[in-house]
């Protein structure tokens, strides 16, 4: 999957939005908080997204992908990953992790930042 189709993907979730955060580091949110880690666009394209609720759960894609997920520096231990979007893990694959970590977020978010729709 190329970088602008995932970041377009995550776009069209119910009250996402782009942001940069850091230097022309992009991310999408939704209310105040990150789903989805796309990096710069001059860099390799990753994705990084809460793979599970422990890293426990999101190492499983660490044994599914080892040549294509890693745990993300700083967050890893709250199940983060980094997925290459250019590597051996399929498109539906990539797209139901964007799903999960966009579910895990807006679970998390108060009632009033959650998205009506």
């Amino acid at each position: 999957m190329r970088r602008e189709e995932m970041l377009a993907y995550c776009l069209a979730k119910p009250g996402a939005w782009l942001d940069q955060p850091w230097e022309d580091d992009e991310v999408v949110k939704v209310g105040s908080r990150i789903f989805a880690f796309l990096g710069s666009p001059s860099t390799d394209p990753t994705l990084g997204v809460k793979c599970g609720p422990s890293r426990e759960v999101a190492d499983e894609w660490l044994h599914r992908h080892p040549a294509d997920a890693r745990v993300m520096p700083y967050i890893g231990r709250s199940g983060w990953n980094t997925l290459r979007l250019d590597g051996g893990i399929d498109d539906e694959e990539l797209i139901e992790a964007v799903d999960a970590s966009y579910d895990a977020v807006v679970a998390k978010l108060p009632k009033r930042e959650r998205p009506t729709g």
